[in-house]
């Protein structure tokens, strides 16, 4: 399982990335993460399986949305407060909630289906 965490400028979206590498990693888990930017997505979308996006890019999960169905990757919008996951378990959960809704399929999690 391939994890992309996208932010603004790829600050915050390094140390999700870490945190949640490391809880996949304390529990046997085959996943990797990595951190992308806003700018970096429509190259990164082609490696990642989820996608982990910002809270504050709420405004531009539509358009997301719309890059990642084409490729049957998984999106999930973060709550505001995953910052302070600090030993990533939180974001796991939130990667395995999605990827088991999903039943092996890969529908958007946290956007309305396209219109």
């Amino acid at each position: 399982m391939r994890i992309l965490v996208v932010c603004g400028a790829g600050a915050s979206s390094t140390f999700v990335a870490q945190r949640v590498r490391h809880a996949a990693q304390d529990r046997g888990l085959p996943y990797t993460a990595f951190a992308g930017t806003e700018q970096s997505l429509p190259i990164d979308l082609d490696a990642a399986d989820v996608v982990l996006v910002g809270p504050h890019l709420s405004h531009a999960l539509p358009r997301i949305h719309a890059d990642a169905a084409h490729r049957g990757t998984t999106v999930v919008l973060l709550p505001a407060d995953i910052f302070g996951d600090l030993d990533g378990t939180r974001t796991l959960t939130l990667v395995r909630d999605a990827i088991g809704a999903a039943g092996g399929s890969a529908p958007i999690a946290g956007a309305p289906p396209p219109a």
